[in-house]
């Protein structure tokens, strides 16, 4: 739950979208008399027409137009190019995550035809057109609805598909955290896939898809369903809110900074070739204890996490943006931000640089017999090395984040993410077939 923010993404990929999109033909199930009639349909990034879920303005006072609900499903995304969809998007409304376990005898062909299938049904169904066989119609009458879908590859895939020495030193296992109450049978798994679309009938149509698309190659190891503030829910472009109310992404790298690709992506040239702008990506199922937490007056909240709840302002001042003054005391001597705030540990400049960019999802799993609900965060972040992202944000927060008494890391994941399909491949083919 590191304090970093997603600003700019959809401005930075909707130039890139408008782009390819007067080669989109429109489908049976693009929205009629919307956006998709008016042009206001375009981006990469689900957000062209200057609204995405999770994107914020840096400043809680400043003013901007809420995209028209009409358009939504009008905004589309593209599924080949130099990255995988669903990394710097903005914040979707809806999705799921989905692990999958190659079933026993399949191996590296059953891998590959399988990736083969799942690619060509995403392209498909970004696109707004129907699955190749078997379509459910589940979202018939929706356009793609900024529909992402995105693959990976945990560690025990290679040795199941004879690709050990293809596997990246970057995917070994995740060190023990003492915040951590893992449950293995959530966590991990030999393919991983990403869902997230701005409706949430579009998400589950995609994620039937896939699971059928698996056949007998592969069989759910787990599966978890989140979702975020829907689009033109607020009168302008914020930063999303988590389930503990606190904005909640405030300082995520952005496109525009010069080492973004650097920290986010691996590079071209990086090992192995066939991760080439490809990213790592961690999935945590993080529990909130909101019983707890809602004990807490909204000042105790506020020193917990740093930030101000209701503008997410650092507590040395300010609006969202502005830099926080980790110095800075009050009348008696003591620091404004807390020296066991969130916000401060999870600082790249306390952490030797790490920087992630997170994507998460909440969560809602149901109320227990005991009234305490099984909510949270599904925590998605992408890097170019978690041993140089993740991992040393991860062990300082170990050491005294005032934040870890009110959440638990109860499932955990790492998954290769390789680059974008060009037209006529399909995701993980130089590894598969290189």
């Amino acid at each position: 739950m590191a304090d970093q923010s997603t600003k700019e993404n959809n401005k930075e990929t909707a130039a890139e979208g408008a782009q390819h999109h007067g080669d989109q033909g429109i489908s049976r199930r693009r929205l009629l008399g919307t956006a998709g009639a008016t042009g206001l349909a375009l981006g990469a990034a689900g957000g062209a027409t200057g609204y995405a879920v999770g994107a914020s303005d840096g400043d809680s006072g400043s003013s901007g137009s809420s995209l028209a609900l009409t358009s939504v499903g009008a905004d589309m995304a593209m599924f080949h190019g130099k990255h995988q969809p669903g990394i710097t998007e903005g914040l979707q409304a809806s999705g799921h995550l989905v692990a999958f376990d190659l079933a026993a005898g399949a191996g590296r062909t059953e891998a590959a035809a399988l990736l083969r299938r799942w690619s060509d049904t995403a392209r498909r169904l970004m696109a707004g057109e129907a699955a190749a066989h078997d379509d459910t119609d589940v979202a018939r009458d929706a356009g793609p609805s900024s529909l992402t879908v995105t693959f990976g590859f945990g560690y025990g895939f290679f040795a199941r598909t004879g690709l050990e020495k293809q596997r990246p030193v970057a995917l070994d296992p995740l060190p023990e955290f003492s915040s951590d109450h893992l449950d293995k049978a959530r966590s991990n798994g030999d393919l991983w896939v990403q869902i997230g679309a701005n409706d949430a009938l579009v998400a589950f149509h995609a994620l039937r898809a896939v699971q059928k698309d698996a056949g007998s190659a592969a069989r759910v190891r787990w599966q978890m369903n989140g979702f975020n503030r829907s689009p033109g829910a607020t009168g302008r472009p914020m930063t999303a809110r988590n389930l503990m109310g606190q904005i909640d992404g405030t300082r995520n790298p952005k496109p525009s900074e010069a080492d973004f690709d650097q920290r986010i992506f691996v590079p071209a040239s990086g090992e192995p070739s066939w991760m080439a702008n490809g990213s790592y990506a961690v999935v945590r199922r993080i529990r909130m204890l909101l019983d707890d937490w809602e004990q807490l007056s909204v000042k105790q909240q506020e020193d917990v996490v740093g930030r101000r709840k209701a503008n997410g302002a650092p507590l040395s001042g300010g609006t969202e943006t502005t830099a926080m003054d980790l110095e800075k005391v009050d009348a008696n001597g003591d620091l404004v931000v807390p020296i066991n705030a969130h916000a401060r540990i999870t600082r790249p400049d306390e952490n030797g640089g790490a920087a992630i960019l997170r994507r998460p999802f909440s969560f809602h799993d149901g109320i227990g017999a005991d009234g305490t609900p099984d909510a949270g965060l599904l925590f998605v972040c992408w890097q170019a090395d978690p041993l140089r992202g993740f991992v040393p944000v991860q062990r300082k927060l170990d050491r005294g984040d005032a934040l870890s008494k009110f959440i638990r890391h109860e499932s955990s994941g790492l998954f290769a993410v390789p680059g974008g399909a060009g037209e006529g491949e399909y995701v993980g083919q130089w590894l598969l077939e290189g």
